[in-house]
């Protein structure tokens, strides 16, 4: 195993946790930034090329009958075949976070219509579940299985909001581990199905999931209700006849407590396993190797490579499977550089290079790393992660369309918590309802002085009439700072010009005829 140095990523601003990639033919795409798409990419969708040590991104098109698909960080991802032998592929995205804190439950599947790297496009499809659809969640993950000719989906784990009817002020949007089920899900028929296996305990989170044919391996993952990383080693067994599939679980020996681990294919029956957390403050420096064989798992520890002083020393590490045996690791390099968003970033070969093949994986590798933001719900457990699926090469991509990271704006400027005001008190862990149209998040209102900002309808001291009113009228409104400048700089209203009439001509007067002298003395009088 060897470690190489990546010197210089650009756009690193954009590449916050939680977001996710897509591997298509070898091109690698990522999508979830932590605010909304803006200007410079629409779709939040982009190209990635590595090019001499250097990141940069292009944007990605969807075409005209896609789905809108947000920003979902933490989401879990799969490839989804229509058969284990076929060529053709598509993504399976579920769950994940919304840059308002939202959590999904819908399912994307997303494939690539075109292949052309200087004008990818993409076809995103939002897919109608029905029965017991998993209630939506983040830190899971999700796998196919193949059984007697026939696909399904396989959702685990995960972390979700406390129930609405379980909050407190104090612990408004708090989270929690899911529950234990295990969800089936037929993407052909739109049903999903929910087991409960008294082996499966608790609903772990950031484990890892790997799948081989009929059978889904558990590694791993935190359970928050115990503060405990699981050392067992579940195995699922899938069987899915012309009735009612069966689901299985068998607890084996072996098993390995850690979180947020990363797993990367090496053969067609070897894995190895990288990274992670064995306690809430101790990285796992050490690395396995996992082997699938015969429906049997084996779980060999490896010699390690020669981590440096910077990686020991750190207290979080995040990275992700680049595919074809490499990994990319990343550190914070808040406290060396003057960029606080930078990070220093490791590239792991876990084989040699003549090894390194163009050979199509058989088994399906799922790990949901920890991806939790110091600002997001509680302090993060494991470590701030994002992931790439692809080597480290170099793709045809054209420079002048590069992403530019400066269009992006801030998250705090668009999301709900936000400081709208001086006096602006809503805050993610005691917000409560105020007004009855709130759910699950406060109210806003469009300030339109300046360039346009969010305000919060309580922190502006709006009534619930006035709210309403705002919100079914097509009016503008003013916040509390731009009133007074609005109304100075409001020009008057324009009146109505009342429409003149035409003036009538005067009519004479008739006058006595004046006599001869008396004329002649009018006139006379007259030129005096």
């Amino acid at each position: 195993m060897s470690l190489q140095v990546v010197s210089t990523v650009s756009n690193s601003s954009l590449l916050q946790p939680g977001f996710s990639l897509l591997n298509f033919d070898g091109h690698v795409f990522f999508f979830g930034q932590k605010g909304w798409p803006k200007r410079s990419c629409p779709t939040g969708v982009f190209l990635l090329n590595i090019k001499q040590n250097e990141l940069k991104m292009k944007p990605a098109l969807f075409s005209k009958d896609s789905c809108y698909l947000p920003p979902l960080r933490y989401p879990a991802l799969c490839v989804l075949r229509s058969s284990a032998e076929s060529d053709e592929y598509q993504y399976i995205i579920h769950g994940g976070k919304t840059p308002n804190n939202d959590l999904s439950d819908k399912v994307y599947v997303m494939s690539l219509v075109n292949k052309n790297s200087k004008k990818p496009i993409f076809q995103c499809i939002e897919k109608d579940l029905g029965g017991d659809v998993p209630e939506a969640r983040y830190g899971h993950t999700i796998s196919v299985v193949h059984s007697q000719g026939r696909s399904m989906s396989v959702i685990f784990g995960g972390r979700s909001y406390t129930p609405l009817a379980q909050r407190i002020t104090e612990k408004w949007n708090s989270i929690v581990d899911c529950l234990p089920s295990v969800f089936l899900i037929d993407f052909e028929f739109g049903c999903c199905t929910s087991y409960i296996l008294p082996e499966l305990r608790d609903g772990l989170a950031f484990h890892v999931s790997i799948a081989r044919n009929d059978t889904i391996y558990i590694l791993g993952g935190h359970s928050l209700q115990n503060n405990t990383r699981s050392p067992s080693l579940y195995k699922l067994k899938v069987d899915l006849p012309l009735g009612s599939p069966a689901v299985t679980c068998t607890i084996l020996p072996g098993g390995i407590s850690v979180s947020s681990a990363i797993v990367s294919q090496t053969t067609d029956t070897e894995f190895v396993l990288v990274g992670g957390y064995q306690s809430d403050n101790q990285k796992r420096l050490v690395c396995n190797t996992i082997v699938l064989e015969d429906n049997k798992i084996e779980i060999l520890e490896r010699e390690s490579p020669d981590w440096t002083p910077d990686i020991k020393h750190c207290r979080i590490w995040f990275g992700c499977d680049m595919g074809k045996g490499s990994v990319l690791l990343g550190i914070p390099g808040a406290n060396k550089q003057v960029n606080s968003d930078a990070n220093y970033f490791y590239i792991l070969k876990c084989k040699e290079a003549e090894a390194d093949k163009d050979e199509e994986p058989t088994a399906q590798i799922c790990s949901q790393t920890s991806t939790e933001d110091p600002g997001d719900f509680t302090p993060f457990e494991d470590s701030e992660e994002f992931c790439f699926s692809a080597e480290a090469n170099s793709f045809d991509v054209d420079d002048a369309d590069i992403y530019n990271e400066d269009d992006e704006e801030d998250e705090s400027e668009t999301g709900y918590w936000i400081t709208c005001s001086a006096s602006c008190n809503i805050d993610i862990n005691t917000w409560v309802p105020f007004y009855s149209t709130e759910l699950s998040k406060p109210a806003m209102i469009l300030c339109s002085g300046g360039a346009g900002h969010w305000v919060h309808a309580q922190c502006m001291d709006l009534s619930e009439s006035i709210l309403l009113h705002l919100s079914e009228a097509n009016i503008k409104y003013f916040c509390n700072k731009h009133v007074d400048l609005n109304k100075e700089l409001q020009t008057p209203k324009k009146t109505v010009q009342l429409k003149k009439q035409p003036m009538k001509p005067l009519r004479r007067k008739t006058t006595k005829k004046l006599t001869t002298p008396a004329k002649k003395s009018f006139l006379r009088r007259l030129f005096e």
